[in-house]
Parts: C-alpha cells; sequence; structure tokens
C-alpha cells in the first residue's frame, strides 16, 4: 500500500508515525513534511496547499490512500481534485468542509438542526457587530468568519475590548479575509473538551476524548494559538455526556450535511464546552485536532490505515476502534513570543536523548538548514509521553520536554495539571 499525508506540523507527524505502525505500507510519503518524519516517511518538496502539485504526485505515483491534515487544502477542494481522478482519499470534499472553512455556515446548519450552542449572529458590518455586542454580558468571544490558523478566536472581557477586536478584524484585516466578517457569541462557562471521530459520512466511529489548551499563558490567559498542549483520555468526561454530544450534536450535523449533499468522510472534530453535564457546541473542524492527535495517536491500539480505509470505502459500520490503557500528555514547545512575532532558525538539540518507549517527540515547526536542526515555525515540538496514569504521564512529559535545548523556548507550565 502506497500513502500520502499531506501537511508539515505536529497533527500529521502524529498522523505518520501511527500509519508507518501498518505492515502492508510499501511506501509512505508526506508533503512537504518535516525532519522528523523523514526517518519512517519520504518527504516531497510540495506544499500542502498545491492542489495541483499533490493531484499529479499522486497520480504519478499511483497512490493508495492520501490523507489531508490541514484544513486549507480540505476547503481548497483537494479531496475533491483527487476522487476526481479515481484516488481514495481520507478527508471532507469542499462543501462538507465548508463547515469548518465558514463559521456563518457552521451556525446555520446547528440552528437549523437545533444544535445545543452559544447565542450568536454573524455579521458583515462592524457597526452592526458592535451594536450586538452592547446587547451581550462580558466576557463576548468575537471569531473571524474564515480560517486563521486557531487564531482567530478571541475572548474580550468587556465590550471595549470586544469593539477593539471587531475593528482589528473587519476594518484592519487583522485576518486578512478570514475576518471580513465576524461571528459574535455569548462566552460559555463550563470545561472545554474536544471529540473527534471518524466517519464515512453514515457511520460515527468516535474516538477517544482529549483536551486540548487554547491561550497562551497558564491558567487560561493570553491570547489564542493553535493549541499548547492536550492529553487524552478526559476522565472527568461522564459516558452520558459523550453519548449525549454523539446524539444531540455530531450526529445531527454528519446527517445535516448528507441532507444538503455534502457527505462528510474523514474526521469531524467538534469543540465542546460542558456546562452541568450537558455538551454545547464550540466549534466544528474538518480535520484531526492539533494538538489533540498528539496525544491520541500514541494511545490507538488499532490500525489507523484499516480504519481510514473503511471510511472511504463506507465499511465503518464493520469496524471497531481499540485503545491502549494508558494516559497520555502531550506538551508544546513553542518558540519565545508565539504567538506574535517570534525568531526563527533557533538550534534545537537533544530530542534524540528524551526519546523513549514511553516519550515520542512530534516536530511542528523545524527544518534542517546545513546540517542542524533549527526551529522554523511558532509551535516547534510536540513532547507526547505514555503513564499508566495522567500524572505519571504529564509527570514525563514536563521532564522530556525539559530536556529540550532552545534558546527562548517556552512552554505553558500547566498542562493536565490536577487532572487525575
Amino acid at each position: 500500500m502506497r500513502l500520502l499525508v499531506v501537511g508539515s506540523g505536529g497533527r500529521e507527524h502524529a498522523l505518520v508515525w501511527k500509519l508507518a505502525q501498518n505492515p502492508t505500507v510499501e511506501r509512505l510519503y508526506a508533503a512537504p513534511g518535516n525532519p522528523g518524519m523523514a526517518g519512517v516517511a519520504s518527504l516531497v518538496p510540495i506544499a500542502a496547499d498545491d492542489v495541483a502539485g499533490l493531484v499529479s504526485f499522486a497520480e504519478e505515483q499511483r497512490i493508495d490512500l492520501t490523507v489531508i491534515g490541514p484544513e486549507a487544502p480540505l476547503v481548497a477542494g483537494l479531496a475533491d481534485q483527487l476522487a476526481a481522478r479515481g484516488l481514495r482519499v481520507f478527508g471532507p470534499r469542499a462543501q462538507a468542509a465548508r463547515i469548518e472553512g465558514s463559521k456563518v455556515f457552521c451556525r446555520s446548519l446547528a440552528a437549523r438542526l437545533g444544535v445545543p450552542m452559544a447565542r450568536g449572529e454573524s455579521f458583515e458590518d462592524p457597526d452592526l457587530a458592535s451594536d450586538f455586542v452592547k446587547t451581550m454580558s462580558p466576557p463576548v468571544v468575537v471569531k473571524a468568519e474564515g480560517l486563521a490558523a486557531g487564531k482567530g478566536v478571541l475572548i474580550c472581557e468587556d465590550h471595549p475590548r470586544a469593539t477593539e477586536v471587531i475593528d482589528q478584524m473587519m476594518r484592519g484585516g487583522a485576518f486578512g479575509g478570514a475576518g471580513s466578517r465576524v461571528v459574535i457569541e455569548e462566552f460559555l462557562q463550563g470545561r472545554e473538551t474536544s471529540m473527534l471521530c471518524i466517519t464515512d459520512g453514515e457511520t460515527i466511529l468516535p474516538l477517544d476524548p482529549a483536551q486540548d489548551y487554547k491561550r497562551i499563558w497558564d491558567g487560561d490567559t493570553g491570547l489564542n494559538t493553535g493549541g499548547m498542549g492536550s492529553y487524552s483520555p478526559v476522565p472527568w468526561l461522564a459516558p452520558k455526556t459523550r453519548q449525549a454530544a454523539l446524539d444531540r450534536i455530531i450526529r445531527p450535523l454528519v446527517q445535516g450535511l448528507n441532507e444538503e449533499g455534502s457527505r462528510f468522510c474523514g474526521c469531524f472534530y467538534a469543540g465542546l464546552m460542558i456546562s452541568d453535564g450537558d455538551p454545547y457546541l464550540i466549534e466544528v473542524n474538518a480535520r484531526f485536532g492539533d494538538p489533540e492527535t498528539q496525544a491520541l495517536m500514541p494511545r490507538m491500539s488499532s490500525d489507523l490505515a484499516e480504519a481510514m480505509l473503511a471510511a472511504v470505502e463506507g465499511n465503518l459500520s464493520d469496524y471497531k476502534l481499540g485503545w491502549n490503557d494508558t494516559a497520555c500528555v502531550s506538551v508544546v514547545v513553542a518558540s519565545e513570543g508565539y504567538p506574535g512575532p517570534y525568531e526563527t532558525g533557533v538550534p534545537v538539540e537533544g530530542i534524540a536523548e528524551v526519546s523513549s518507549g514511553e516519550v515520542v517527540v512530534f516536530h511542528a515547526g523545524t527544518e534542517e538548514t546545513g546540517g542542524r536542526l533549527v526551529s522554523s515555525g511558532g509551535r516547534v515540538l510536540s513532547v507526547s509521553a505514555l503513564g499508566t496514569t495522567i500524572p505519571e504521564a504529564r509527570d514525563r512529559a514536563y521532564k522530556a520536554a525539559g530536556g529540550i535545548g532552545m534558546r527562548g523556548k517556552y512552554m505553558r507550565t500547566d498542562i493536565a495539571k490536577g487532572v487525575s
């Protein structure tokens, strides 16, 4: 079997790492990949958003399955182009990927289906958006309508700050075209978690839940990031709440897309707020979460390639996912200054020394220059560690992350803190 994974981040490294464990994989490619993947995959210098280049490569190399990691190529129609050429692809078509690419579309669909979520509205006029903010009790959530690399959601503590953020997005172009429209929502109180599911559009197979940490500073303060760490399983999430999320949120949305002629085949990600035991929808992603994937893949006992192929071929009803009886904590090592301006080209050392059977270091923003591994992004590494308990995994992850040498490295210190 010949596989291609599209993307270059920590999520894609975790997927490559897991897919490489399938004994029938003859060739595994990553485009463009990163240095951490080079040990198990052939790196292909094609950008993740180069749809034409990726399709040509998949055809030329007779790829049996393409796995699309990031959201941008999904929204751009990479899955459509591959499928049109008779190639198998794990990832939704562009019409279905709108559920992530357009927060307005997602809210509209969820509202029509009666999915529980925060009160809110979408706006194209910044003045109307600012007026609506004044009708809400702070804090207020302001979301850029389109894709913004996980940074387009800001929690504003008061009305002046919300108005300022609206102005920055809609008049100042802070997120480019992604902020030309905004969604204004009430801030839900509770505990946040993520439920990822593999689906063929009919059968839905939930992965074990995971929790990520989106904001830059300890205590969930500061700006939103692409994610600063995660853990799995989520012991405080009751089975009945998981089932409620599946029945009231995930299944209606997947079926709603089907009814619109937008069958969803891939990984369906629901970001949830759990309030008084009830789940509410915060966001939907049309792909594996980052950094949740880095905490989930080390725990998965099932063969990921088989599960993906079952989804593509519509055979998920005969498939079950298995999980090791372990916990995993993943800590992101970031560049100083992220998510604002940061330095790149900083040497990264010590990965081999901290890696073990219980610790896997997934590369996110690295490259090789002059024979040295250096940083190339804001989130540089995800250090994932297994343990019999979450506290044990947490201790192991932080010890390993502490052994990574990188000038100015930054990590949150509270990933999975207090979870047992």
